[in-house]
């Protein structure tokens, strides 16, 4: 299969249309101001539809209803446009409505600054607003990865029925690598959706609908603990059935130190491993592919043969915390980060790692 050479945010847009994604509503935000472009060019080619919406609130409020008409759809932003989504994006999920977010992550907080940062990692993994709820969140390191992930969240957000977040600093979301793209289109059938607004329900003189709103109590927990049930099988599915589609281990199975990265850091921990091997220092790298479910028993395997961890991130420590929680004190936990849109260098974690293992 021919490669061909894509942004990030191309291969994504490229790979959504693929998945059978026909509506679009966002606004263009510089880190992925290609990923709309692409898409507004694209999508009337397939029947598709592009909307450019008045704001974050708007975009978020038209996925809302065109995931509970049965349709593929997606958004995007970037970190400050999440903020103003996440009231839109609690009552997808607790709707149970599948869509694709995208987050190409900038630098904070607050307004911030266009260039990269992974600061946004507490909103996308607990949720990010009010309620009982989970997203899943997948964290592209590649081009490649971008267009995967993408096609695969699309069938996991059916599957499940449930929002699913790509987390993409803006440096994977902005270089260029050469991406295969599957022949496809998908055989997605939107009439497939029998839960669908609209369509016919158990009782043939009624019409679904979707809705989050429970008045009585009793209701209202009964259905968190309805969730609550389904987040608990979404959690097995990834850290127990398929590990290999949470984490990627290099060079783990002798390592003393295991650093931790995930995004463009992952890319760079690499070199850094490589470089203690050959000045004899037995590194490893563990990248969480998905972010939450987060991948607890592989870490708690790791913590059994390793000495230490540490977790290189572009924030003040935000993934560090699940980290500490998987091993669970079984083995001490470091930390190295850069904030504000600082990217840290290969050179510089070297020298944190030299730290602790004491190189001369």
């Amino acid at each position: 299969m021919a490669k061909r050479l894509m942004k990030g945010c191309e291969a994504l847009a490229q790979a959504a249309i693929l998945a059978g994604c026909r509506y679009y509503f966002g606004s263009p935000v510089a880190q992925q101001a290609e990923l709309s472009a692409y898409l507004a060019k694209h999508l009337p080619l397939v029947e598709g539809t592009y909307v450019q919406a008045a704001d974050e609130i708007s975009a978020i409020n038209m996925v809302y209803g065109a995931s509970a008409a049965g349709a593929r759809v997606m958004t995007s932003g970037s970190s400050t446009g999440m903020s103003l989504k996440q009231e839109g994006i609690s009552g997808i999920a607790a709707s149970e409505l599948p869509c694709v977010i995208v987050n190409t992550m900038c630098g904070g907080s607050v307004a911030g600054a266009s260039c990269p940062a992974q600061a946004d990692y507490w909103q996308a993994t607990r949720g990010g607003t009010h309620g009982d709820y989970r997203n899943i969140v997948f964290a592209p390191y590649s081009v490649q990865e971008m267009a995967d992930m993408t096609i695969a969240g699309f069938n996991y957000a059916d599957r499940f029925r449930t929002p699913v977040l790509i987390l993409a600093d803006s440096i994977v979301s902005q270089m260029m690598e050469p991406v295969e793209l599957p022949k496809m289109p998908f055989d997605y059938d939107i009439d497939s959706k029998k839960w669908a607004l609209g369509l016919p329900g158990t009782n043939k003189h009624n019409k679904n609908v979707c809705a989050s709103t429970f008045t009585v109590q009793d209701e209202l927990e009964e259905h968190n603990w309805h969730l609550y049930q389904k987040y608990q099988v979404i959690e097995k599915h990834f850290t127990e059935e398929n590990k290999d589609l949470a984490i990627e281990e290099y060079m783990c199975e002798d390592a003393e130190i295991v650093l931790v990265g995930y995004g463009i850091i992952a890319r760079l921990l690499k070199t850094v491993v490589e470089k203690c091997r050959k000045r004899g220092v037995k590194a490893g790298l563990a990248r969480p592919k998905i972010l939450w479910p987060f991948p607890t028993n592989a870490f708690k395997k790791l913590a059994q043969n390793t000495e230490k961890f540490m977790v290189i991130e572009m924030s003040c420590g935000q993934m560090v915390e699940d980290v500490k929680m998987a091993v669970n004190g079984a083995k001490p936990v470091y930390f190295f980060g850069r904030t504000g849109g600082a990217v840290p260098s290969d050179f510089e974690i070297f020298n944190e790692v030299s730290k602790l293992v004491c190189l001369d």
